[in-house]
């Protein structure tokens, strides 16, 4: 074992409150969830920042000492990599996300060039125990709120899910959140798949959520098809004991990827819990696609469109003629798409 001083720390490992000074073991489950420490081994002109506990981003510098935890990523327009099969000092692993992801097969895309380069330093070890010199290697489900069964009574639920990822899903369910916030409701919010980042629900905490928690804060760091039911399960259950007169959900990602959409969508039980689906789609043909799969996959009909489909009149008709459905700008009309949902 040696000690290291953690120069930056990644905001998938915040319900474990790490500290700047680290203990590592050179023996590192080859697991997600599990918290490394790597060198900063290559410089970067954008997408260069981590987000740290607190959801504030922080510059990397090559030579920095950074702790992040192992995981997948899928991401259709970022990096995608995998946790590796084995991982020892002195590896070389990528950074896969802003919120401290570390895996390995990732490579460089048209905008975001080459990730971050690592090198392992170590597992960051914990020590559960207080008085007891035996620790182990650190993992963010030691820290995590405990699984639990849906609720019973449930009050108005709103879900966002989108036809790919930056279809403007965070963008609505802000705009919904400040108009409902506006009016007096206790909103509280929870994103329910993706890759760990806090981002988004501290924007939605900003613009006025009473109450916001995600899939990390249950030990998960990327949804997938198995846990993504389990974990929603819990996240809901968990928001409900705020008492909220609402409950947004957010699924990160687009409805054909891998981090576990289609799983919660094929769930009748989490579907009942749901009052209202807000769609947000990029372009007509995404609009088109997801509203059909929806109704014929899973009797789904949404309430109200919204995304980048809406910034011109254009798509906002296409909606409104050709779908038969609402659609509203969140930037451009948050009034009237929170109108389109209001419980």
């Amino acid at each position: 074992m040696k000690r290291l001083t953690l120069q930056k720390i990644g905001s998938v490992t915040h319900r474990l409150g790490l500290r700047p000074q680290a203990v590592l073991s050179s023996r590192i489950p080859a697991e997600a969830g599990i918290v490394v420490a790597c060198r900063v081994q290559s410089s970067r002109h954008h997408y260069h920042t981590l987000e740290n506990p607190n959801g504030r981003m922080v510059p990397l510098r090559p030579g920095d000492s950074i702790a992040g935890a192992l995981g997948d990523r899928h991401a259709l327009h970022g990096f995608a990599g995998q946790v590796p099969d084995q991982v020892q000092p002195g590896d070389r692993l990528q950074l896969l996300n802003l919120g401290g992801v570390i895996g390995c097969g990732a490579t460089a895309t048209p905008k975001l060039g080459q990730p971050f380069q690592l090198e392992v330093l170590g597992a960051v070890m914990d020590f559960p125990h207080p008085g007891h010199r035996a620790g182990v290697p650190a993992h963010i489900g030691r820290a995590a709120l405990p699984k639990r069964n849906l609720p019973h009574r449930l009050p108005p639920v709103l879900a966002f899910l989108g036809t790919s990822m930056d279809s403007g899903k965070t963008t609505a369910a802000s705009a919904v959140v400040s108009q409902l916030a506006d009016r007096g409701k206790k909103v509280a919010c929870g994103k329910l798949t993706g890759v760990s980042l806090m981002r988004d629900m501290l924007l939605l905490q900003d613009h006025g959520a009473s109450v916001v928690a995600s899939f990390t804060d249950f030990g998960v760091v990327t949804t997938n098809e198995e846990n993504a039911v389990p974990t929603g399960y819990s996240l809901l259950a968990y928001l409900i004991d705020h008492e909220p007169d609402v409950v947004v959900l957010e699924m990160g990602d687009g409805l054909f990827g891998t981090y576990g959409v289609q799983a919660l969508l094929q769930d009748a039980a989490f579907r009942s819990c749901v009052t209202q689906w807000i769609l947000c789609a990029q372009d007509p043909v995404g609009a088109w696609g997801a509203v059909r799969h929806l109704q014929e996959a899973f009797q789904i009909r949404p309430t109200v469109i919204s995304g980048p489909i809406t910034d011109t009149e254009v798509g906002t008709s296409y909606c409104r003629n050709a779908l038969e459905l609402p659609a509203y700008n969140a930037m451009k009309s948050p009034q009237a798409l929170a109108g389109e949902v209001q419980p």
